[in-house]
């Protein structure tokens, strides 16, 4: 009685490591919880559109647009962070090395990628800009050959890159030829560095969450990222006005969507391979490019969009053919 008793205490505070890593290294876990991550990231290209008309925010508004982005993301570092205090798991554990950890993870992973992002995204389309997004899956294979001794590059790897990339270039060719491209530095451009950004701050972020809550790292990272957009936006005089019931329920939407995919990949990135779990990102330009063409009504049967996706799409298969999800052997003793 005793032995069940702490077995239900312990699961009320949260899982213990070990159920963690073997949840979250189980393959059908592992689909299904970044198709969900996925399916929220590719509904965030036509929402953020939405959002710049409903809260009429214009195209050259920057400041408005990073005033928009910081209050999406300090909400969502907050919902986490409630959600963890609910958890019985004390957030506020934490020194000045960790404080600094957070810091220049949110200001890399959503202050400065996210500037980066709805800049981007004021200058090109949802579905190229859902497409282009997924080279962070490119950029984030390449430096895990490089940073993880287990996560070499491979000929399929290499192939799989080739492809993928054959697809981000072919969605921005425009014109009667393929030497005439429509490529704007601003819109496609800032989009595949802010693809770059959160392949760093991936991989950053899972060094520093080895010996630490993965979901208080997400919550803290989202917060002062956030904050960090916000006072910036104030600063170049943009502000953030028009608040309708749509408007802030859509705000709400973008702030959980946000909140559940970070804190979810997170976990997965912990307990997994960055190249394992990186391929899943093929599923972000698939969802981004259909709900964009079904909620902005863009042009989902271009056939420069539907080779794009092929090529994508192809190329993470062969990235992740053969590839099996490896669990951590080792348990942290000094989380939660």
């Amino acid at each position: 009685m005793k032995i069940k008793y702490i077995m239900l205490i312990d699961k009320l505070k949260g899982w213990t490591i070990l159920d963690k890593s073997k949840f979250y290294t189980k393959k059908i876990n592992i689909i299904i919880l970044a198709a969900i991550c996925t399916f929220l990231w590719g509904s965030a290209f036509p929402s953020i559109k939405v959002g710049y008309e409903l809260f009429k925010i214009d195209a050259d508004d920057l400041g408005g647009k990073l005033i928009f982005a910081g209050y999406r993301f300090f909400l969502a570092g907050l919902f986490v962070l409630s959600l963890q205090i609910i958890r019985k798991i004390n957030i506020f554990k934490i020194n000045k090395k960790d404080l600094k950890e957070f810091t220049f993870l949110g200001l890399s992973q959503t202050t400065l990628q996210y500037i980066f992002f709805y800049i981007g995204m004021t200058y090109t389309s949802g579905v190229r800009g859902s497409i282009i997004n997924g080279s962070s899956t490119f950029f984030s294979i390449i430096l895990a050959h490089f940073i993880y001794k287990n996560d070499k590059l491979s000929f399929n790897k290499i192939l799989g890159c080739i492809l993928g990339f054959a697809g981000v270039i072919i969605v921005n060719l425009g014109g009667s030829s393929l030497l005439e491209g429509s490529f704007s530095f601003k819109g496609e451009g800032f989009i595949m560095i802010a693809a770059f950004l959160i392949s760093i701050s991936s991989i950053y972020g899972k060094k520093i969450s080895q010996n630490k809550d993965a979901s208080t790292v997400t919550g803290y990272q989202l917060t002062i990222g956030g904050l960090a957009l916000i006072i910036l936006g104030y600063i170049l005089g943009g502000h953030l006005s028009n608040f309708t019931v749509k408007s802030t329920l859509l705000l709400i939407y973008m702030a959980l969507l946000s909140s559940v995919a970070f804190a979810l990949w997170s976990q997965l990135i912990k307990y997994n391979k960055v190249g394992v779990i990186s391929v899943y990102n093929f599923l972000i330009p698939v969802f981004g490019t259909i709900l964009s063409a079904i909620v902005l009504k863009e042009n989902i049967f271009d056939l420069k969009i539907l080779i794009a996706l092929i090529l994508v799409c192809a190329g993470i298969y062969l990235v992740n053919i053969n590839k099996e999800v490896i669990q951590y052997k080792e348990i942290i003793n000094s989380e939660e």
